[in-house]
């Protein structure tokens, strides 16, 4: 019987690569799964068969390979081994033991989810990772003191079973102390209380919500590296005998101004070039600005936005303003606006309740210019269940809003305007993906004059149907491509991956605005796409033909739900 026990056989393969084996050709014979394992590690010349055998031996022991059969033949210079691995050593017997101030059930759990359990082959690999897996556990919720006292594999090689025998210490519960903040010197702890929404003093100690204040304050704008952990020199201990464990939060803060300026491109806007200031302290408040122009071929814009810090309820609010120009498809556009909105995350639902004021005005070629006024009160809910933000490859995405304007309250026009989008991700194969979308909309009102662009609907180019050019799918005003009352869009497109950078895509996209339900017929545009995976997301290049005008469109974008 072998004696595992302080990690013996825990570095074969460190082993195998720091002894040098003398130089010969060897040529194994052996089961296919064994070449694979053996083969990094043979020698490229000549070899002494002695040290070869135990250096190799050691390797398949972490495999669970205790009497393996090696079979010399050859020359020094070509040297033959057949080898025959032998039956692998199963799990036989697991005494695993938590010690502390822990529940039955609790207790039950970590047994249960034991990585490596009876009738399993043993592997080195595995018996590690399920001895720290355990520790882990512990660590993660109340045990923040937990430890590993001793763990022995005793392995039986007549029988070929391995005894594993595991000891833990939970040690005392632990609860959440007061919060210790280092590293404050523009704003107040009251900010940090405005976002702690899960480190509560008194309550138990888990890991995973230390890690989430960490993440929702490095999202903030005010902080640029935030560190969170338990402070292990000043902890006490309560009436219970629980371990109580202030919390040490170490932040460094964001310049108090930040200006930037970029240049980019769209094929759907044309050339930009852009600068933006922003402020996280505006007014000395912690209220942050952010503000800029943004100037493009087809459109122009100026804004300022102002957000505050989230209420009791993780709701956030804020009020902007903006000035708009544009110039697409014949349709020359003037817009101001003025809003407010309150933005907060319940159960995987984002919602966002807005009322926005604008006021437009807008010249179609070969048309009488029109003037609009709404005062609109919308609501926005969008609700996501994908694997990445970034790069999804399996998941749903929702989003329904509905808003209107009453001639009463500062508007031109009665309307109500519906709009609902789908995206669906479906994983093909290892690598590849399926991407479906569709987006219905409709704006209820007698007569879609005197209602802003805004809420009524246009189609085509980058994001909607590709084939087309941006915005051109809609209503003919003069010369110019306006707004219609109703939408429909609807796309199909597979991923092929060639490796961890490149890929391309086939896609097939349609849809059409109109002024009548019953006018809708949907234009096609299909065609084949580029990918390329950048730090900030898949970027697409995608060429497309367009059923109805018989001709191709390029497209590029970032490629991500949203």
């Amino acid at each position: 019987m072998l004696d595992l026990t302080s990690f013996r056989r825990a570095l074969p393969l460190l082993a195998a690569l720091a002894l040098p084996i003398p130089a010969g050709a060897v040529n194994l014979q052996a089961p296919p799964a064994i070449v694979e394992l053996l083969s990094p590690y043979l020698p490229k010349d000549a070899a002494a068969p002695r040290r070869l055998q135990e250096q190799l031996s050691e390797i398949l022991a972490t495999e669970g390979y205790f009497s393996p059969q090696f079979e010399f033949s050859g020359t020094d210079d070509a040297l033959q081994l057949k080898l025959d691995p032998g039956p692998r050593t199963l799990i036989g017997k697991l005494d695993l033991v938590v010690d502390g101030k822990i529940d039955a059930k609790t207790r039950e759990t970590l047994i249960a989810g034991w990585h490596l359990p009876v009738g399993q082959p043993f592997r080195q690999a595995d018996w590690n990772t399920a001895k720290q897996n355990v520790l882990s556990d512990l660590l993660a919720v109340e045990y923040a003191g937990a430890q590993l006292l001793d763990s022995t594999a005793e392995i039986d090689t007549e029988t070929r079973r391995a005894h594993l025998s595991v000891h833990y210490d939970a040690g005392p519960r632990y609860r959440f102390g007061e919060l210790r903040i280092d590293g404050l010197a523009r704003y107040t702890p009251a900010l940090i209380e405005r976002y702690n929404r899960s480190v509560v003093p008194g309550e138990p100690y888990r890991e995973d919500k230390l890690i989430a204040l960490q993440g929702t304050l490095q999202a903030t704008p005010y902080f640029a590296s935030v560190q969170a952990g338990i402070d292990r020199e000043a902890l006490s201990t309560d009436a219970e005998g629980n371990i109580v464990a202030p919390v040490r939060l170490s932040l460094r803060e964001r310049p108090a101004h930040q200006l930037a300026f970029g240049v980019g491109a769209s094929s759907n806007t044309g050339a930009r070039v852009e600068m933006n200031y922003k402020t996280p302290d505006f007014f000395n408040q912690a209220w942050e600005l952010n503000s800029g122009l943004r100037l493009e071929q087809k459109r122009q814009t100026a804004y300022s936005d102002f957000f505050l810090p989230p209420d009791k309820s993780n709701r956030r609010n804020s009020v902007g303003l903006m000035a708009e120009g544009s110039d697409i498809q014949g349709l020359h556009t003037e817009r101001y606006a003025f809003g407010a909105q309150s933005a907060q995350q319940r159960d995987g639902v984002e919602q966002r309740v807005s009322l926005l004021w604008q006021e437009e005005r807008r010249n179609a070629v070969d048309a009488t210019p029109v003037s609009s006024r709404a005062l609109v009160p919308n609501v926005m809910w969008t609700w996501r269940k994908i694997d990445s933000l970034i790069e999804p490859r399996d998941g749903i995405v929702l989003q329904a809003q509905i808003g209107g304007a009453s001639r009463a309250v500062l508007s031109d026009q009665d309307f109500v305007r519906l709009n609902g989008r789908w995206q669906q991700y479906i994983p093909l194969g290892r690598v590849d993906t399926l991407t479906l979308r569709a987006e219905v909309g409709a704006t209820l009102a007698s007569s879609r004059q005197h209602i802003p662009q805004d809420y009524l609907f246009r189609t085509g180019g980058t994001g909607s149907v590709r084939g087309y050019t941006y915005q051109s799918l809609g209503i003919r005003e003069g010369t110019a491509t306006v707004g219609g009352r109703y939408l429909a869009v609807a796309s199909a497109e597979v991923t092929h991956w060639f490796d961890d950078t490149w890929g391309m895509a086939a896609f097939v996209d349609a849809g059409d605005a109109v002024d009548q339900a019953a006018d809708l017929r949907p234009a096609i545009g299909y065609g084949l796409g580029a990918r390329w995976r950048s730090p900030a997301g898949p970027l697409g290049v995608d060429l497309a033909y367009g059923q109805r005008n018989g001709g191709f469109q390029i497209h590029f974008a970032l490629a991500i739900p949203f």
